[in-house]
């Protein structure tokens, strides 16, 4: 069973973090009677900031980055993207909300660091719960990750952001830590999904990095980072947008759920989707599983370097016997986890 109790320096940093964004809530002209309640900690900390004024109630969305997870200029890169989004109409999106003296992103010195703020506006509607997704969520996904593809070429400014590339993914330098190093992993699992790593990396290698491949993406797009409202849905997190692999964001939609039986329809729904948007080639379809096995492993090592996030409570030590369980099917079929691939 896990225990679900934070350890001491999570709970310090908790704290930290909720200091961070009452400075930064003080900073765009929140007073000291407004509200800071925490939403979300997973790679940074969000919190919902609310305060009655004469005219009702003002409210802002902060995130609270933690001191080793971005620097200035790739934050202000994040903004640049949405920017364009934004102000081209190309979809609903995130939008950052500039302090009275036009300030954006927020730098505050606490602990012997540096931590950075942003605010965002807060956004009508609701995620959908991913136990209840459907084809048709799917198939926006994909519809909305192709025209975030396109979109990449209205940006016209130099874009400092890290690389999802397998150095930096499942490589020697894995930005979420290593894979055998997360919840559950025991030698015999390492034992069965080492083989399968060496495969993905081989066909990673064979696709190569086209520009028509790889490129800026937002590498987080499932539904828990699309609000809806209506008809009407606004596209949030761009904390992990990077360079990467355009079908990545396929296994990032499917995360947690790698081992759905419904994973075949799903990749139908997505890449139907996408198509809507920008043509898909049958090697990049080739390669969504592939793509999922990455975004499976890179889990694992996430849970393992995030020990405060509500997946990692939930899924504990069951999350590495099925990433073993995947491995398998993976190195079986030759790099092919379903029948449409």
């Amino acid at each position: 069973m896990v225990d679900t109790a934070p350890l001491p320096d999570l709970i310090a940093e908790r704290r930290l973090s909720r200091q961070v964004a009452a400075r930064a809530a003080a900073a765009h002209g929140f007073g000291s009677a407004a509200t800071i309640d925490l939403l979300q900690v997973s790679e940074n900390a969000t919190f919902l900031v609310t305060e009655r004024c004469s005219y009702g109630e003002r409210s802002a969305v902060i995130r609270v980055h933690r001191a080793d997870n971005r620097d200035r200029e790739a934050i202000e890169s994040e903004l640049v993207w949405l920017d364009v989004l934004h102000d081209r109409g190309i979809l609903a999106a995130a939008h950052p909300l500039p302090t009275p003296t036009g300030e954006r992103v927020l730098a505050f010195p606490v602990g012997g660091t540096v931590r950075h703020a942003v605010a965002f506006a807060t956004i009508a509607g609701t995620t959908t719960d991913e136990t209840l997704l459907r084809t048709a969520d799917v198939r926006r996904l994909g519809r909305i990750a192709a025209t975030l593809h396109e979109s990449v070429r209205h940006i016209h400014r130099p874009i400092s952001r890290f690389s999802w590339d397998w150095e930096h993914t499942l490589g020697a330098a894995a930005r979420w830590g290593r894979w055998e190093d997360g919840p559950g992993m025991r030698p015999e699992l390492v034992a069965d999904i080492a083989p399968a790593v060496r495969l993905l990396e081989n066909r990673l290698a064979v696709y190569g990095r086209d520009p028509r491949r790889f490129g800026l993406i937002h590498a987080d797009l499932r539904v828990a980072n699309l609000v809806g409202d209506g008809e009407t849905y606004t596209v949030v997190d761009f904390d992990d947008c990077g360079f990467g692999w355009f079908m990545y964001d396929f296994a990032a939609a499917m995360s947690f759920m790698e081992t759905d039986p419904r994973l075949c329809t799903w990749q139908d729904a997505w890449t139907a989707g996408y198509r809507e948007v920008r043509p898909l080639s049958r090697k990049d379809e080739v390669m969504l599983p592939s793509f999922v096995m990455m975004r499976r492993l890179m889990l694992q090592a996430w849970l393992g370097s995030h020990p405060d996030a509500a997946e990692t409570v939930r899924l504990g030590d069951t999350y590495a016997e099925g990433t073993a369980e995947l491995a398998r099917i993976y190195l079986a079929n030759a790099g092919r986890l379903f029948a449409a691939a």
